[in-house]
Order: structure tokens, then C-alpha cells, then sequence
């Protein structure tokens, strides 16, 4: 990590949360396939459901209604959209922690940054009311002074926005800040916003591997990064 930043720590470090820290597709999953079986379709699966996580809620239930990575939202029925909607956010927002787990590392990763004086932050796609929880349940909500999810901004990962605006609350500059996660979104954020990015390879990307799109550093756990 440091020889990213001429051998000094950066002094805020930004982390991706779905696929970075928490593996979390089985309660989304659970969540999605509770909302086919009230709309009586076809069950999805933890497989499929695993292909169509990053890129927030509302394009979970598009790719979950449609069965396509890459859905129309134009073609699909706004009255059935809404109300497959609300049933996924009642499911998943009963139990979006019950079977999720904290990937190896993560929690040595963050106590030992921390330790370090380095400023961290959350910058996810998940709805903001879903995210505080999630950090709360595993305990990680002490290590971070910015949070922002998917719907606190208009703009969401790979927009360079949500980075911008952590940045701004950490009174920190791009060139001093670095971003942590495992997609092409939260790639292609980080190289809009000017910052440095590491990926992880064990997250969700749609099936693609991570090291396509050339992240500056790839570590296989994150407790690597000290």
C-alpha cells in the first residue's frame, strides 16, 4: 500500500462494503428469492444472485426480474418494478446480516489501520439504510468517521461522486486517498476521482476477473494492506 503513496500511508482509506468486507450475498439472495416467490416466479438462487450484486438495490431487482445482467429498465412494468421493490427491501431489511460473514482479514485489516491514524470511510452502492446496520452488527462502525451508501447522493459508484464527497467530509485530497474494493465500479470511481485503488479478487464481479481492469495494487486478503 504504501509504495502507492512514495512509501508514507495515505491519510484516508475508503472501502467498498459489499464483496470487499462483508460477504453478503446470501441474505441478499435470500432476500431477492423472497421477493420472486411473492411475485410467484421463478426462483433465482445464490449463483445468479452472486453475478448480479454492485451496482445497488434497484438494479438487483431489475437484473432479478428480467434474468439479465444487463436489463432494460424501460421495458419492465413500473407498477411491477415498485412493487417487487418494496418487497425486497422488507425482506432483506429484516435479515441483512443473519447468514452474512466478515471476509478473512478484514477485521485485523481496519483495527490495525485505525491503530495507525489513517481516516477510513464506507463508500458503497448498498441503500444507506441497510449499510449503518450491517456495520453495526459486525462491529466495524468504531473505524469509520465518513459512511455514504448508494442512495445518499444522487450519484452512485462508478460516478467518481460519492468519493469526491467522502473526501470532502475527511478534509482529505485525492492524491492522499485510496480506495478498496473488488469490482470494476469501484475501479472505475477511483481512477474518475484521481485516487489510487487496490482491489480485492474474492468479491463480486460479475463473474469477470479484477485484475482485467488493473487496479495500481491486488491483495488476496486485506489485513495485507499493513
Amino acid at each position: 500500500m504504501r509504495q502507492l503513496f512514495e512509501g508514507q500511508n495515505p491519510e484516508l482509506i475508503l472501502f467498498d462494503l459489499d464483496g470487499t468486507l462483508v460477504d453478503s450475498v446470501p441474505d441478499l439472495a435470500a432476500a431477492v428469492d423472497e421477493m420472486l416467490r411473492a411475485l410467484e416466479r421463478p426462483l433465482a438462487g445464490l449463483d445468479k444472485v452472486r453475478q448480479w450484486v454492485g451496482n445497488g438495490a434497484p438494479m438487483l431487482v431489475q437484473r432479478a426480474l428480467t434474468g439479465e445482467q444487463n436489463p432494460n429498465a424501460d421495458a419492465i412494468d413500473p407498477v411491477l418494478f415498485d412493487k417487487a421493490f418494496g418487497l425486497f427491501m422488507s425482506a432483506y431489511g429484516s435479515s441483512a446480516s443473519h447468514s452474512s460473514t466478515l471476509y478473512p482479514g478484514v477485521m485485523e485489516c481496519l483495527q490495525g489501520l485505525h491503530a495507525q491514524g489513517i481516516k477510513l470511510g464506507v463508500v458503497t452502492n448498498k441503500p444507506i439504510q441497510f449499510t449503518h446496520p450491517i456495520l453495526d452488527e459486525f462491529g466495524l462502525s468504531p473505524f469509520f468517521s465518513v459512511v455514504l451508501g448508494g442512495d445518499s447522493l444522487p450519484q452512485k459508484k462508478p460516478s467518481p461522486e460519492p468519493l469526491w464527497h467522502a473526501m470532502e467530509l475527511a478534509d482529505v485530497a485525492a492524491e492522499h486517498t485510496l480506495m478498496v474494493g473488488d469490482s470494476k465500479s469501484d475501479i472505475g470511481a477511483a481512477r474518475a476521482a484521481g485516487c489510487a485503488v487496490v482491489a480485492v479478487p474474492y468479491g463480486y464481479n460479475h463473474g469477470e476477473p479484477i485484475q482485467n481492469y488493473k487496479p495500481d495494487l491486488l491483495v488476496e486478503r486485506l489485513d495485507q494492506l499493513l
